[in-house]
C-alpha cells in the first residue's frame, strides 16, 4: 500500500506525508488494536535507523505491551520506571540521547542506544505511550519529536477508547 520510495521530499514533507498516510489508514476504522498495529507498522517502514517501534497501553496502574514492530519486548512497565514509565508518569515526551545514561533504563534490547517516548493522552486520560528505539546514539531530535507528537495526536483524535 505504501512505498518507501515515496518519501523522497524534504524531511518536513516526508513527515507531512506520513501524517496523511496515518489519517488514511485510520479513516473509517474504530478498532484500536488494528489502528495501533497499522500505526506501528507505518512508523517502522517510515523511520530509518530504528530497531523497535510500538505502543505500551495503560492497564490499571502500569503499562502493558501493545502492538509493535521489532524484537520481543518487556511486557509490563510500572509508571515512573524506565523511559516509558517516566514519560507516562510525567505525561511529557522523553527523548534520550544515550539510554545507558538514563537512570533506571529498562534494557529490553541490548542494541538500543537512544529512545523517544511520547505519551498518549485523550481527554485528560493517559492511554499509553508510543516508544521508539534506535541502535544509534542521539538518533532523535526536536524535529522528530515535533512530528511524532503530531502523529500521536492524530491517533488520539481518532481514538474512541
Amino acid at each position: 500500500m505504501f512505498n518507501v520510495e515515496m518519501y523522497s521530499g524534504t524531511r518536513q514533507e516526508n513527515y507531512r506525508l506520513l501524517l496523511q498516510q496515518l489519517k488514511a489508514l485510520l479513516d473509517g476504522e474504530n478498532n484500536e488494536i488494528a489502528n495501533l498495529s497499522n500505526a506501528s507498522s507505518l512508523l517502522n517502514q517510515f523511520l530509518d535507523r530504528t530497531n523497535w517501534v510500538g505502543f505500551y497501553l495503560m492497564d490499571e496502574d502500569q503499562l502493558v505491551l501493545g502492538p509493535f514492530q521489532g524484537l520481543p519486548a518487556c511486557v509490563r512497565i510500572p509508571l515512573g520506571k524506565g523511559v516509558c514509565g517516566t514519560a507516562a508518569a510525567t505525561r511529557e515526551t522523553v527523548r534520550v540521547e544515550d539510554v545507558h545514561l538514563f537512570p533506571g533504563h529498562i534494557a529490553c534490547d541490548a542494541a538500543s542506544q537512544s529512545e523517544i517516548v511520547i505519551p498518549m493522552v485523550k481527554d485528560g486520560e493517559l492511554i499509553g505511550v508510543l516508544d521508539i528505539d534506535s541502535p544509534e546514539k542521539n538518533r532523535f531530535d526536536e524535529e522528530d519529536q515535533k512530528y511524532l507528537e503530531e502523529f500521536v495526536q492524530v491517533l488520539m483524535d481518532m481514538y474512541r477508547g
